[in-house]
């Protein structure tokens, strides 16, 4: 009897992040920015005509969307339903009952301490930053968790009085919901996604409160972030020695 669509879709997708090379690149996007198909065979140790081969085939299959500007071809997940599904895979995957595989070179350690401090989770925060704003937004009843996560009233007049505006038509049918749970592979509890999570990012970039660390996924708290942040949400960071 032959497969039914939905049983050969799942496939089909299952097939596109089988091969490690693309779940390679998958989870190098998940830092919300797009890239050049060099940077990501760089990044994963292949060669630029297997890069390209892969990104097609991810382009085709709707993992990805291309941006062409001039001669440069850039690459980015093709939106936050296609992160949510990578970072949860990601999880399933690290909570397969094996014990985390520990670092092998002093880079890899020193990348995998910083993530799991604070890194980005497509847009929004992640680590034990990202754990640690969504306990405050929690606990100030800025976002309430009684029958389903939302912004509260309260939550709203505060993120109107720090100019943090939330799209228009977040939360209605067929758009991003306002706010979600997404759980932290790092830490095994949750941080918040949907578009208060990337409005949340958003700012704190901006405003140079956090910023990246290098050319990954991870991010640094500023000293003026650290005082944001403790006067804000009573957030206590400490500022990161490089």
């Amino acid at each position: 009897m032959p497969l039914d669509h939905r049983g050969s879709s799942l496939a089909a997708l299952a097939a596109l992040l089988a091969d490690p090379t693309r779940a390679e690149f998958c989870s190098a996007l998940l830092d919300g920015r797009a890239w050049t198909a060099g940077e990501l065979a760089r990044s994963a140790g292949v060669a630029p005509s297997t890069a390209s081969e892969h990104l097609s085939r991810l382009i085709a299959g709707g993992l990805l969307a291309e941006e062409r500007q001039g001669r440069h071809r850039y690459v980015r997940l093709a939106g936050p339903a296609v992160a949510t599904l990578i970072e949860d895979l990601t999880v399933f995957a690290e909570a397969g009952g094996k014990p985390d595989r520990a670092p092998t070179t002093l880079r890899e350690a020193t990348r995998q301490s910083a993530e799991a401090r604070a890194r980005t989770c497509y847009d929004h925060l992640a680590g034990r930053l990202g754990v640690a704003v969504a306990d405050a937004l929690l606990d100030r009843g800025l976002v309430s968790d009684d029958a389903g996560l939302a912004v509260t009233e309260r939550g709203h007049a505060w993120l109107a009085a720090q100019a943090i505006e939330l799209p228009p038509r977040a939360g209605r049918p067929g758009a991003r919901p306002v706010v979600r749970s997404c759980l932290d592979w790092t830490e095994r509890r949750s941080h918040l996604g949907g578009a208060l999570g990337a409005a949340l990012c958003r700012t704190l970039l901006d405003r140079a409160w956090v910023e990246r660390i290098g050319s990954g996924r991870a991010l640094r708290v500023t000293p003026d972030g650290c005082r944001a942040l403790r006067e804000l949400l009573g957030v206590e960071v400490s500022v990161e020695v490089s």
